[in-house]
């Protein structure tokens, strides 16, 4: 098993072992996800996959980090499907709650995943505390890419921005809407798809991916 030592944001190493063209399932049932992924994969000659089209079952996010669910999710992919599997665990992490809610994040949705409920209770809980207390918050998104024999790379990104409110923007998914990126005036629901994937958590993660696999 290997993964960036430089921690969030860090540079990572040359990876073990290289990914080859062809099928990989992605560990994920979330649509907005894997239709982000496989924008981000289409340069490289891979087949994605979902886990949802192989009918493979969601597993416990029992880790009580994001590298920890993301590796979970991605052995289990890998295992039943016999396929490198990627998965994503990410979040939103709000400072001023605590950085709830964090790995916990689609948790906050509910059974039937309404962010719109999520997004509500974020707000709830912001409006509860002192008045001037900051909106700072950021998103977290790890990588981990698992071969059916157990080994996993993995790779971390972060982007950091403040919350608005009432949320803003139809293009993005999850928490988009109430999350302006740092140096920007547009939420990532507002946003171009490709002007956010050149900037996002989840961009910065696959840079370090593809640096290190391709």
């Amino acid at each position: 098993m290997s993964g960036p030592d430089e921690g969030i944001g860090g540079e990572a190493p040359q990876a073990i072992r290289k990914l080859q063209p062809g099928k990989l399932v992605i560990a994920s049932h979330n649509p907005g996800k894997v239709r982000e992924i496989r924008a981000l994969l289409a340069p490289f000659g891979i087949e994605p996959v979902s886990a949802a089209e192989l009918d493979l079952p969601e597993p416990e996010e029992t880790g009580v980090t994001f590298i920890a669910n993301a590796e979970l999710k991605a052995l289990q992919a890998a295992d039943l499907s016999g396929l490198p599997a990627l998965s994503d665990d990410s979040g939103l992490c709000v400072e001023a709650l605590g950085n709830e809610p964090g790995i916990f994040s689609a948790r906050w949705a509910g059974e039937a995943k309404d962010f719109a409920v999520a997004m509500q209770r974020i707000e709830d809980r912001l409006s509860a505390l002192p008045p001037g207390t900051g909106r700072d918050a950021h998103f977290i998104c790890a990588l981990a890419l698992a071969w059916p024999d157990g080994h996993v790379e993995w790779f971390e990104g972060r982007v950091d921005g403040t919350l608005v409110w009432p949320p803003r923007g139809d293009k993005g998914f999850g928490y988009d809407p109430m999350f302006v990126p740092l140096g920007h005036s547009e939420t990532f629901g507002e946003m171009n798809p490709d002007t956010k994937h050149a900037m996002s958590h989840r961009a910065k993660a696959f840079a370090q991916l593809v640096d290190a696999i391709f």
